[in-house]
C-alpha cells in the first residue's frame, strides 16, 4: 500500500508540473521543423538519421539545464543575463534573438498558409483569420486553458509514426544508419552541412531555452518540484525526436527511393504520407502541419515576448492583463502581425525560407549554450544545483561541434 501511494503522489506531481518541457520540445516539430526534416529524408535518405541520438541526448542535457536554472533561481534566462552580464550585452542578445526568432514567426505562417493551400484556401484570406486566432488564443485566454491547448494538439504529431511504419522503409538500413555516421566525404558537400546544421537548429532552437525558462517559472515550479519538471523535459524531448526520426524514414521511403529530391511546396512533402491516408495524404498532411504551424505561431512569438521583455525588464507573461504588461503584449502583437504579412507577399520561396530559418537557428545557437554554461556554473547562482561535469561535457560539446559545423560550411561557401 505504501508503494503504491508514494507512486500514486508522484505521478499527481508530474502533471501537477508537466507542460513547459513538453510543449517545447515538441514546438520542434512545428512547420520548420516539419518542412526541414521532410527536406533531409527527401535529400538525403537515411543519411542524417545518425544526427538524431546525439542531437536527443544534446536536446535532453540543454532543457534540463533550463529547467534547473528556472526551478532554483525563479528567473527567466534573459533576466539572468542582463543581472549577470550587464544591459549591453544583453540588449545585444535580444535584438539577435528578436531577428532570429521573427524568422522562425515568418516560418509558422509559411505552415499555416502552405496545409491550408493544399484545400484550395488562398493565403490572403487564411493568414489574416489565423493571426487572429493566434492572437486572441494567448491575449484572451488563461494560462492553465492555454497551456492544455497546447498539450493536447502536441499529441497529434503521432500521425508521422504511423506514416513512417506504413511506408515500409527499409527497416534494417534505416537502423544502422541511425547508429553510424556517414563517410566523412559528406561533410565536404555544401549541401549536406546546410542541411545537418537545419536538422540541430530545428530541433535545438535558441528560443526554445528563454521559453521553457520563463514557463517554469510562471508555472511556479520551484527546487521540491524539480525532479518532476525533469521528467516532463525529458519525455518531451525523447518523443519529439522519435517523431523527427519517423518523419525522415517516412520521407526517405516515399520521396527519396522515387528520386524526388527537392521539396519545393507543401504538396511535394505531403507525398510522404501516401503510405497512410493513400488519396487522402494531402488531407493527412495539411491537417498536421496547419496543427502544428498553428500550436507554434502561437508559442514563438510569445516566447520572443518573454525574453525581450525579461531580458530588458518589462513585465511579461499571459496570466498579466494587457493593460499590466502593454510591451510584452504589443510585441507579441507585431510579431504575429508582421510575420502573417511578410508570407502575403508574393512569390517567395517559402519552403527554402523554412528551412533557412532552421540554419540560422543552428548557426546562432552557440551563442545562447554559452551564457547558459557560464550562468549554470556559477555556485553563487546555483549553489548546489551547478552542472555535473557530464553535463557540461555534453554542452560544450554542442556548443563546440557547432561551431565547427557552420564554419566548415561557411568554408564550403567561400570555396564554392
Amino acid at each position: 500500500m505504501k508503494f503504491l501511494r508514494r507512486w500514486k503522489i508522484r505521478i499527481l506531481l508530474f502533471f501537477a508540473v508537466v507542460g513547459p518541457g513538453f510543449i517545447t520540445a515538441n514546438v520542434d516539430n512545428d512547420a520548420g521543423g516539419i518542412l526541414t526534416y521532410s527536406s533531409a529524408g527527401a535529400q538525403f535518405g537515411h543519411l542524417l538519421l545518425w544526427t538524431m541520438i546525439p542531437i536527443t541526448i544534446s536536446l535532453i542535457v540543454v532543457q534540463e539545464m533550463c529547467a534547473r536554472m528556472g526551478a532554483v533561481t525563479g528567473k527567466g534566462l534573459s533576466d539572468l543575463i542582463r543581472e549577470e552580464f550587464g544591459l549591453r550585452i544583453t540588449f545585444l542578445m535580444m535584438i539577435g534573438i528578436l531577428i532570429t526568432n521573427f524568422g522562425n514567426v515568418v516560418t509558422e505562417f509559411i505552415g499555416i498558409a502552405t496545409s491550408l493551400e493544399l484545400f484550395g484556401w488562398p493565403r490572403i484570406y487564411t493568414v489574416p483569420i489565423c493571426a487572429v486566432i493566434v492572437w486572441l488564443i494567448v491575449v484572451k485566454g488563461q494560462y492553465k486553458s492555454v497551456e492544455k491547448v497546447f498539450l493536447v494538439a502536441s499529441f497529434f504529431y503521432i500521425t508521422y509514426i504511423f506514416a513512417g511504419v506504413l511506408a515500409h522503409p527499409a527497416w534494417k538500413d534505416a537502423t544502422i544508419a541511425t547508429f553510424k555516421p556517414p563517410d566523412p566525404k559528406a561533410f565536404r558537400d555544401q549541401t549536406y552541412l546546410y542541411m545537418v546544421i537545419g536538422v540541430v537548429g530545428t530541433t535545438i532552437a535558441p528560443w526554445m531555452q528563454f521559453y521553457l525558462q520563463s514557463s517554469i517559472v510562471e508555472k511556479g515550479v520551484t527546487r521540491r518540484q524539480y525532479k518532476a519538471s525533469m521528467l516532463d523535459v525529458v519525455t518531451g524531448c525523447i518523443f519529439t525526436d522519435v517523431v523527427a526520426w519517423f518523419i525522415i524514414v517516412a520521407c526517405a521511403a516515399t520521396l527519396w527511393v522515387h528520386g524526388f529530391r527537392n521539396i519545393t511546396y507543401a504538396a511535394d512533402a505531403a507525398a510522404a504520407l501516401k503510405p497512410l491516408a493513400g488519396q487522402y495524404a494531402y488531407i493527412l498532411f495539411a491537417v498536421g502541419l496547419f496543427n502544428a504551424s498553428l500550436f507554434a505561431a502561437s508559442i514563438l512569438p510569445l516566447s520572443t515576448a518573454y525574453t525581450v521583455c525579461e531580458g530588458l525588464g518589462f513585465e511579461s507573461g499571459v496570466g498579466q492583463k494587457f493593460g499590466e504588461a502593454p510591451i510584452f503584449y504589443w510585441l507579441y502583437t507585431a510579431l504575429i502581425v508582421a510575420g502573417g504579412a511578410v508570407v502575403l507577399i508574393p512569390g517567395l520561396p517559402l519552403v527554402k525560407i523554412a528551412v533557412l530559418s532552421q540554419v540560422v537557428n543552428g548557426v546562432v545557437l552557440p551563442f545562447v549554450l554559452i551564457f547558459m554554461l557560464l550562468l549554470i556554473n556559477k555556485k553563487e547562482l546555483m549553489g548546489g544545483y551547478v552542472n555535473s561535469r557530464l553535463f557540461n561535457a555534453v554542452a560544450w560539446a554542442t556548443t563546440v561541434i557547432m561551431i565547427g559545423l557552420t564554419l566548415a560550411w561557411f568554408w564550403t561557401l567561400r570555396s564554392g
